[in-house]
This record gives C-alpha cells, sequence and structure tokens, in this order.
C-alpha cells in the first residue's frame, strides 16, 4: 500500500503546489505506516529527478514517448499503471486546472471517492480524511471515503513547501508502454502564453483591482501591475473587471475564476461581492481599498483604505518604493 502524489511539471520543474501536496503526503503516510510515492509522467526522467529532495520514500518516474506534452488521458493511464503498481489506497494531486481534471477522471475509472479542493487533510480510523471549504469559505466539512481508494485534489497554498532533505529519494523507471493510439487527445500545437507573470495559484501575494478602476481602466491596471511588480506579486481582478474587458481571464479571481490563498491579497476597487470572496476569503491578511465605506470588502478584511484605489496606490507604491530603498 502507499500515498501516490502526482507530480504536475512544467518545461521549468515541478510545480510549486505539487510539491506542497507531497509535503503534506508525507505527514498523512507516516500516520497510515505506508510510503509515500511521488509519481512523475512525462517522455523522460528529468522532473522526476527534480523532485528526489522533497522526501518521498521514491520517485516513480513514468516515462514514455507520447507523455511528452501533458494530456489528459496519457497521464490518467499512466497514473493508473502507478497506483495498481504501488498499491496506492491515497491518490492525492493539487487542485491545479489539470490536477482537478486528472483526479477526478482517476477516481472515476478506479471507482473511487473524490474530495475535490481540500484544505486540510488528516487520519481518522486508519482512513483519509479530507477538510473541504463550502458556502464561500463560511463553512468546513470532513469528508469521509467509503471506497478503498481515497482520492482528493488540494487547494494551492494549503500546506507549506517541503523542505529539501540531504538524502535524495531514489527513482524508479517505469514505462506505461502507451502509443498514440492508446491517447484520446490528438496534439496538433502548442502555444507558450508564459510572459514571466507570477502565478495566481502559487502567489504569496496577490494585488487585485475590480470594477473601481472603470474611470480610467489602463491606468487603474498600471497601477495595480506597478504594485505588485514592487511587491513580487500576482496580478488579480474580479469578475466585474473581466467581464467588461479590463484584464484578460486568466487573472480573475473568485467563484468562476481562481481560488487563492496568498499571505497577502490587496483588492483596489473591489466591492467583495460574495462569489469573489469566495476565492479569496482564505487569504491571510486582507487589504481593501475602496471609496465606499459600506462596501462588503471591508467586513471581511483585515485592513481598509476608504479612498480612490488613483490615489491611494500611486502613495502606497510611492511609500514602499522608499522603504525599499528603490
Amino acid at each position: 500500500m502507499s500515498v501516490l502524489v502526482w507530480i504536475e511539471h512544467t518545461p521549468n520543474g515541478p510545480v510549486a503546489s505539487s510539491c506542497e501536496v507531497l509535503g503534506k503526503a508525507q505527514e498523512i503516510a507516516r500516520q497510515l505506516g505506508v510510503p509515500v510515492v511521488a509519481a512523475v509522467v512525462g517522455a523522460d526522467s528529468t522532473a522526476a529527478e527534480a523532485v528526489r529532495v522533497y522526501g518521498a520514500d521514491r520517485v516513480l518516474a513514468l516515462v514514455s514517448p507520447p507523455l511528452a506534452q501533458y494530456r489528459l488521458s496519457g497521464s490518467v493511464a499512466a497514473l493508473r499503471l502507478a497506483a495498481e503498481q504501488t498499491a496506492a489506497t491515497v491518490i492525492l494531486t493539487a487542485a491545479t486546472i489539470r490536477g482537478r481534471e486528472v483526479a477526478a477522471t482517476l477516481a472515476h475509472q478506479l471507482g473511487a471517492g473524490y474530495a475535490p479542493e481540500a484544505v486540510d487533510l488528516g487520519v481518522e480510523a486508519g482512513r483519509l480524511v479530507a477538510v473541504r471549504s463550502i458556502y464561500s469559505n463560511n463553512l468546513l466539512v470532513d469528508v469521509t471515503f467509503t471506497s478503498a481508494v481515497q482520492v482528493a485534489s488540494i487547494r494551492p497554498r494549503s500546506f507549506p513547501f517541503p523542505a529539501t532533505c540531504s538524502t535524495a529519494s531514489p527513482v524508479v523507471l517505469l514505462d506505461p508502454g502507451l502509443t498514440e493510439a492508446d491517447l484520446r487527445e490528438q496534439l496538433l500545437a502548442t502555444r507558450n502564453t508564459d510572459n514571466g507573470e507570477v502565478s495566481l495559484a502559487d502567489a504569496a501575494i496577490i494585488v487585485a483591482g475590480g470594477r473601481g478602476v472603470a474611470q480610467n481602466p489602463s491606468q487603474g491596471f498600471a497601477l495595480v501591475a506597478e504594485l505588485a511588480g514592487l511587491l513580487g506579486a500576482a496580478v488579480g481582478a474580479s469578475r466585474a473587471a473581466v467581464d467588461a474587458g479590463y484584464i484578460p481571464y486568466k487573472h480573475q479571481v473568485g467563484q468562476t475564476g481562481r481560488t487563492v490563498k496568498p499571505d497577502l491579497y490587496i483588492a483596489a476597487g473591489i466591492s467583495g461581492a460574495i462569489q469573489h470572496l469566495a476565492g479569496m476569503g482564505g487569504s491571510k491578511r486582507i487589504v481593501a481599498i475602496n471609496p465606499d465605506k459600506a462596501a462588503p470588502i471591508f467586513e471581511k478584511a483585515h485592513y481598509g483604505v476608504a479612498g480612490d484605489l488613483f490615489q491611494v496606490l500611486p502613495a502606497l507604491t510611492a511609500e514602499l518604493k522608499k522603504r525599499l530603498g528603490r
């Protein structure tokens, strides 16, 4: 038996949220008395080698030429083999876009129970317990499983990034034996849209803009981006700002966008609709900037500034530059 963790990766290496899950998996595996196995799917073992220092009992490199690029059917087929080879009773992924679909599809194929977007994990009576946040982060519920295999995806930044180990885990190569004919998707072309921005999912700090930029959207989001750049933060946005065409959807935070959990969330010109609060309410510190003192965002914020973002953001940025010596 084992706890199996799917490690998502990009050309830049393992995705941070997958490593966070691997760190927590070690704790779960100790309580269950089983090893933790990191499963890395790809055309070679490069990404698997990068995971060796994060504490898995072993790293399983599922290597096959058709797995060079992510495709759902290929990743699920490889992970299903990994689950069989390691007799996995617990399978975990990060709740990224890919992680959620991989976990759900794999759970379906295995006839397993699935807890999506858990914010914590525990063990009771030798069984996994997944904690989920519901009703716009107002309630936490424990999810238990009746199936032999238990599958969960974990919301990014729910756990700390694991410390590196002095002893690297062994890498075991396993060829799933897949061909192009075995994969249901055909990859016609790829396009890299990564422009070096900080990822919303992994960001420790997020500066987000909302409907309050309406009087001058380009300037408003330029101010948001300038502050974000100074803080090494990601740029976020409310659905209202995205729907108005002020900024692309990839920046949307909320029920219909990204669910985030940064250490600091600065909401500029965001009123605080329940859908937005559902996506960022788990932030450790929330700073709200809004001219409307009655805006719902202030009920959730730890610190609030009742003011116009076009005045507050430049002043805040100037003061931070001064203190940071920029």
